[in-house]
This record gives structure tokens, sequence and C-alpha cells, in this order.
């Protein structure tokens, strides 16, 4: 009888019905659909939430409570179905609720919406990854184990890597759930910040480029690549030490 321990994330875990794939796959496809055959993202436009914004801030000043269980639920919705939309919904965000507090609801439903598409992911595709690819993504799968908060805090930061394909790549490795809801929490709130902030100044600006700056995004970059530095100090200490003799 094989040891319990020894078993792979894959093989300790139930077979999951093709039934609930298919109808999980369908609500994705159905949800995605409708979203472009009804041109739902132009209510997402840059535009459209400027010619609004009277009328958002005077619902959110009048029901403050749904205002942000309704933010926070199309910013999830929008984030786990991976449609585009998220930085207009950030400015948004810091312009109907503050900065800091926009940053709040902000990580949460971004948090949210990505755990989702992670677990999706997971779930969906995963066993037939493992299946197909399982004997040569091994080294790539355990690697990325030992080192999965940093890596994901990396993908995270640099705005070079898009936040939708983190979340689906993720879901095919074995990085654990708890690991991927903290890394994503913490490595999407200085972007979240960034985008809020600028949302205080909603009626000023006419195309996010002006928000994405290069100065900004290499601020970014560099955040990212501290993120590895302990994965480096492990890798040159490791190297520096001694080979036990035989």
């Amino acid at each position: 009888m094989p040891d319990p321990q020894a078993l792979t994330p894959a093989d300790a875990q139930p077979a999951s019905s093709p039934t609930g794939k298919i109808i999980l796959a369908a609500v994705f496809a159905i949800a995605i659909g409708a979203f472009f055959y009804f041109d739902l993202a132009q209510y997402l436009s840059l535009q459209n939430l400027k010619g609004n914004r009277d009328r958002l801030l005077a619902y959110v000043e009048g029901h403050y409570a749904t205002a942000v269980l309704l933010f926070i639920g199309v910013y999830c919705l929008q984030t786990a179905l991976s449609l585009p939309g998220a930085a207009a919904l950030t400015l948004v965000g810091g312009f109907l609720f503050g900065s800091v507090v926009g940053t709040l609801y902000v990580n949460v439903a971004a948090t949210a919406g990505a755990t989702l598409a992670f677990l999706a992911a997971r779930y969906l595709l995963q066993d037939w990854v493992e299946r197909k690819f399982g004997d040569r993504l091994e080294s790539i799968q355990q690697g990325f184990a030992r080192n999965a908060f940093s890596y994901l805090m990396t993908l995270r930061l640099i705005p070079a890597f898009p936040f939708f394909l983190v979340n689906l790549v993720s879901g095919l490795t074995r990085i654990n759930v708890g690991t991927y809801i903290a890394a994503t929490a913490i490595g999407t709130l200085p972007g979240s910040f960034v985008y809020a902030y600028a949302g205080r100044q909603l009626g000023m600006i006419n195309s996010l480029r002006e928000i994405a700056s290069p100065q900004v995004l290499l601020a970014f970059t560099l955040l990212g690549l501290l993120a590895l530095l302990p994965i480096l100090y492990r890798k040159m200490k490791k190297g520096t030490e001694p080979t036990p003799s035989p």
C-alpha cells in the first residue's frame, strides 16, 4: 500500500466529475459570450465612467453599503471570468471610495476573483495537464512549489505578466491555495493603490496610459525583482556550502 504522504496532489484528490466540469465550463463560456455579445465592455470604458461620475457619486452617497457590495461583486466577477475592464474599475474604486479605502475594496475583490479563476482552472484542467505532461513538468512543479510565494509575488508585481494569465497558469501548478491567496493579496496592492489614487482625479484622466507611465512600470518591475531576492540568496548560499564527504 503506498504511503499517503508520497502521493502527489493529483493522486490524493478524488476524481473530478466530468459532468461537473462540463457544467462549469458551459457557465464560464455563456457568461463570457454574453459579455461580448451585449457589448457590456462599453459600461466599463473610461469615457463612460467619466460621463457618469456625478451619478455614481450620488448613488454611493445615498446607498453606501449597497454600492460597496455591488462594486466588489462586479469587480470579482470581472476578474473571475478574465474579462477586460479591471484598470477602469480600479480607477472607479478610488474615485468613489477614496484612494486607501478604494484600494482595500479593490484588493478584496481582485483577490477573490483571482482565486475563483485559479480554482476553476485547477478543477477544469489540472488533471488533464498532470496526465499529459506530468513527467516533463515534474521538475518545474517542484521548483515552483518550493518558492511559490516569491515567484507569484514577482508575477503579480511586474506588469508584463497579464493578471488573468497568472491566475489560469497558477491553477495548473501545485501551489497551495493559501499561499496563492496571500501572494495575490500582497502583490496586487501597489498597482491597486496607484490606480485608485489616480482615480481621485477621474475627470482629468483621458487615457490609462497617463497612469501606467514608464516610471511607474519600472518601479513595479523593480519591486517584482526584489521579491526574487530570497530565492537568489538561497541558491547562492546552497552553492557555497561545502559538499559533504562520502
